[in-house]
């Protein structure tokens, strides 16, 4: 005890005063210093640094002035990727079933998805549910579950692309070295190559026939492949195109890059693989307590099954373990 005050208001009097102290030196310090050196820093940081033009050899200028033009291209090419990605949400129906790899049109799309919605209206009503609950049912199936079943074949392309990405990269690599032209190389990859790489490939090398650009085939393949891993590729050969330069060395850093990028994604998935099982536990055990006692006690869940309100209570708590499903899912998935 000092002066009435117990430890824990001490303490706190002690933090209050640091803080304070420090904040008043922060805000004195440069006022206080007669050197200047804080001044110093200061310009330091903020300020770019100038290098006297005469100073420098001829031959510097001239390399220094290639970087600046060099940096001004790698910049501009990063503006318009990250316009291209802004633009595109809202994905037509088209490009959605083109990024799951389906041949089909959009009106057997739609037709498909109907014929769901029909089904699982149909279904509820079988077993006994309400109409209500059937007619949710096919608003779910109509809309939601085809868009899911693209969704998820969508992701399984985009993953088996960018584990064989590297690989691709490498056969550009030593094209380019033995002689050959990028179009000659990327034909080779199209060629001898499975789908989703195979194929994707020679969209860009039959768009070279139509008079379509590298550049412009790498962004239409980005469209259709919407991953880092494409936009990495499209910005270094149309940084290169502009600037030039040793095109097959850049692929190599890009293939190592891809290569370290793969052993991150490994890493944190393994790491996190723990975390996806408790998850997974955690969301299976309502579902097996509800037939667990279905299985003991047949008659114990009839108000839930057969009475509105139980109705109205199960939709609830699927709601809710939805919504806890998704938070989990967001806390052990991590995109690198």
């Amino acid at each position: 005890m000092l002066f009435g005050l117990g430890s824990t208001e001490i303490v706190l009097m002690v933090m209050v005063a640091l803080a304070v102290g420090s904040g008043l030196l922060a805000l004195l310090l440069p006022f206080l210093d007669s050197n200047g050196a804080v001044a110093r820093i200061k310009s330091v940081v903020s300020e770019p640094r100038r290098v006297n033009a005469s100073s420098q050899p001829r031959s510097g200028r001239v390399i220094e002035g290639k970087n600046d033009n060099r940096r001004k291209q790698i910049k501009e090419t990063l503006k318009q990727a990250d316009a291209r990605a802004n633009k595109r949400k809202g994905l037509p129906l088209r490009l959605q079933i083109s990024r799951a790899g389906l041949s089909i049109s959009v009106l057997k799309f739609w037709l498909i998805s109907v014929g769901c919605g029909v089904l699982f209206f149909l279904i509820p009503l079988l077993i006994g549910f309400p109409t209500y609950v059937g007619a949710l049912s096919a608003i779910a199936a109509t809309f939601g579950l085809p868009r899911w079943f693209l969704s998820t074949l969508a992701n399984r392309r985009q993953k088996i692309f960018r584990e064989e990405l590297a690989d691709a990269v490498d056969v550009m690599v030593r094209g380019l070295k033995a002689g050959l032209p990028l179009s000659d190389a990327m034909k080779i990859i199209a060629t001898e190559s499975g789908p989703p790489i195979g194929p994707e490939f020679m969209e860009v090398v039959d768009g070279q026939r139509l008079g379509i650009t590298i550049d412009q085939g790498l962004e239409r393949m980005f469209d259709r492949m919407p991953i880092p891993e494409v936009s990495f590729l499209g910005i270094v050969i149309g940084i290169q195109s502009k600037t030039g330069g040793n095109l097959s060395e850049t692929l190599g850093n890009l293939s190592r890059v891809l290569r370290d990028r793969k052993k991150l994604k490994a890493k944190v998935r393994s790491m996190s693989q723990e975390a996806k099982s408790s998850a997974a536990i955690i969301g299976a055990i309502p579902f097996l307590i509800i037939g667990a006692l279905l299985l003991i006690s047949p008659g114990y869940l009839d108000p839930l099954l057969s009475t509105t309100n139980g109705h109205l209570i199960l939709a609830g708590a699927g709601v809710w373990m939805l919504i806890g499903v998704l938070i989990m899912r967001s806390m052990i998935n991590f995109d690198i």
